[in-house]
């Protein structure tokens, strides 16, 4: 009986390792992709006129902009922390749809870019520092995050008819969240093991280097 229960706990434990190495092969694709993307500061610049590319695009789009991908990563991880941070995530991404929404409307929210890498630094520091913070600052974080990245990626989608608009606004909330709850799961994952107990200190520098990111984009942006 005993060496059964081994046998079924190191199963458990392989299928555990390949799932995180599955996530984590996955979100370093997507980061060379960033990087090679954003590698002159900024996103590739593209307009979306057909329900097509409002779909490829809209998949596309949470990824290209390093910073932006960055600032979901980020809070995906640091959700990670509590029982019930994918409450977390949920505001974000309908943080986001709103973002764009207000991007289709005749109101303007002024300095994005800044907004979006203050964003990017402030969810860094949170993961490198164990310091508590208030939910309530948190979710306030999130669905500023959340809205000023929406208010960006809808700025390719002005004048598109609204079938395209429709298609690429929901592409756009799949890939944050497909980003967002993959990254939280990574951060559980890490976070409950303690025989590795180098992995919590690898989303600390994950952290430094999101801040250090946020600072790189934040100096573009004021440039």
């Amino acid at each position: 009986m005993s060496k059964n229960s081994q046998l079924v706990a190191s199963e458990s434990s392989n299928l555990l390792t390949s799932k995180q190495q599955g996530l984590l092969g996955a979100i370093a694709i997507l980061v060379v992709i960033s990087l090679l993307t954003s590698a002159g500061g900024s996103p590739i610049e593209h307009n979306v006129s057909s329900t097509w590319e409002g779909f490829i695009w809209g998949i596309a789009d949470p990824v290209i902009s390093l910073d932006r991908f960055a600032g979901i990563v980020a809070l995906g991880l640091f959700s990670a922390r509590f029982t019930r941070g994918n409450w977390l995530n949920i505001t974000f991404v309908i943080a986001a749809i709103c973002g764009q929404l207000i991007n289709l409307s005749p109101v303007i929210l002024p300095a994005s870019g800044i907004a979006i890498a203050i964003c990017t630094i402030a969810l860094g520091v949170m993961l490198v520092t164990p310091i508590p913070i208030h939910w309530l600052a948190i979710a306030l974080l999130s669905a500023t995050a959340g809205i000023f990245q929406g208010y960006s990626d809808a700025t390719s989608i002005i004048g598109a008819e609204t079938l395209t608009m429709i298609i690429f606004v929901i592409s756009v909330a799949f890939t944050q969240t497909v980003i967002i709850m993959s990254a939280r799961k990574i951060g559980v994952n890490f976070g409950i093991n303690e025989i590795n107990q180098i992995l919590p200190k690898i989303i600390r520098f994950a952290g430094l280097v999101f801040c250090a990111i946020g600072i790189v984009f934040l100096g573009y942006s004021i440039i």
